[in-house]
This record gives structure tokens, sequence and C-alpha cells, in this order.
């Protein structure tokens, strides 16, 4: 968790069944030891749309790349504390684009990241993720 909380983005990396890997580059925050993500353009972005209907789902983090499963977040509670972990990681830096990921139709689109470790799941090496464009 310390790894995550320490990045200012992360790659999700989706894929449909029988398609292939796509990558975004996102926020993450961690509180309560566990990280969110949310997506910026809310429930209309693409990877958050595909993970919601049952999509493999990956994270790449410092040039690893780890199998990951999100789940959804309904605790209104809990997603007014991610809020206040995105505007306290990255208000200074990016004021304009912290208003968006923090207002309510976004905010319902916040999900709990879990990172499978390779006795949980394949290893990264099997997930065969593309490279990144340069």
């Amino acid at each position: 968790m310390k790894e995550l909380a320490e990045q200012s983005e992360i790659v999700m990396w989706v894929r449909r069944a029988g398609g292939p890997w796509t990558g975004r580059p996102i926020w993450v925050v961690v509180t309560g030891g566990e990280a969110y993500v949310r997506a910026a353009f809310g429930a209309r972005s693409a990877w958050y749309r595909v993970v919601r209907g049952g999509a493999q789902a990956a994270i790449q983090v410092g040039g690893e790349v780890f199998p990951a499963r999100l789940e959804a977040v309904g605790d209104p509670e809990l997603i007014d504390r991610v809020s206040g972990c995105y505007r306290a990681k990255y208000a200074l830096s990016w004021p304009g684009p912290v208003e968006s990921i923090v207002a309510p139709e976004i905010a319902v689109t916040t999900m709990r990241l879990r990172v499978e470790t390779s006795s949980q799941a394949e290893t990264a090496s099997q997930v065969e993720i593309p490279e990144l464009p340069a």
C-alpha cells in the first residue's frame, strides 16, 4: 500500500473477454490501509464501464504489472473520505482536475483497488500486458 500511496499515477489496464488490453493513467489514493481509484470522466469512462462489466484488470506501478480487482464503493462516508484524500494528495499540483474528480457525479465511481499477489492470481508475466507507448 505504501508504494501505491507514493505514486502520483498508476496505469489501469483492462481487457474485455477475448479483446486486447488497453491502458489508462489514473490517480490512486490510500486511506484506512486500502487503495481507491475513480474514473475521471465518470460513468462514461471506458475503463470504468468495462470493469463494471466484469473485465479483467491489472495495474502497472513503477514498471511492474499486477493483476487487480476493483470493487464498487457505495458508503457515502467512505466516498467523502476518499475525496478528502484526493484533495490532500493532488490539489496543490492540479486544483482544477481535483475539483472535477471530487464532484458528486465522479465520486460515485469510487472503486476499491485490490492488488492480487502471485499466490492469489496469475503472475504478472502471465497477464501479458503490452508496453506503454512512448
